[in-house]
């Protein structure tokens, strides 16, 4: 019988310009909004305090913004990095579009925009990935772009084999 272990994909599967879908989304609760931004040192009233929230623009509270992105992120590792991923390089372009609500459902999506094998890491390439995450409703509400180095499948499989690739 063959055995299928859940992974991340290799630099060399990332196929620009294929939108992989991330599921299951998460639902952002209260809770996760709370304990996210007490754990941070974030004292914005707009995610711990309702009644203040409640006389704001959006008349209630918005779950912190970097607790989206970060779940953007994390959507996206099962499918795509898991296990086969060195380092993340950097994040540029990160925009909110629309705010996240508790009770709101994140889904996830990536299209890999660019490719190219590291010129000073023998096996490992740098992927550009281009993250949006979108409501239950479809509206977009964060996009970011990531690169991040990645294993090549022979480069890795030697090093973990304890070889030189």
């Amino acid at each position: 019988m063959r055995e299928e272990t859940q992974r991340g994909y290799y630099y060399d599967e990332l196929e620009p310009d294929v939108r992989y879908v991330h599921r299951p989304g998460r639902t952002m609760t209260e809770a996760d909004d709370v304990l996210f931004t007490s754990v941070t040192m974030n004292p914005q009233a707009l995610h711990l305090d309702a009644a203040w929230a409640a006389t704001q623009p959006f008349g209630r509270p918005l779950v912190n913004s970097m607790l989206t992105l970060a779940t953007l992120v994390g959507l996206s590792v099962a499918h795509l990095t898991r296990g086969t991923i060195v380092a993340n390089l950097g994040f540029t372009d990160v925009r909110f579009p629309a705010p996240m609500f508790h009770g709101d459902t994140l889904y996830g999506e990536t299209v890999v925009t660019g490719r190219r094998l590291s010129a000073s890491r023998p096996g490992q390439g740098i992927v550009t990935l281009e993250h949006t995450g979108r409501n239950q409703d479809g509206d977009v509400v964060a996009t970011a772009t990531r690169s991040v180095l990645m294993w090549t499948r022979a480069a890795h499989e030697a090093d973990t084999a304890g070889e030189t690739p």
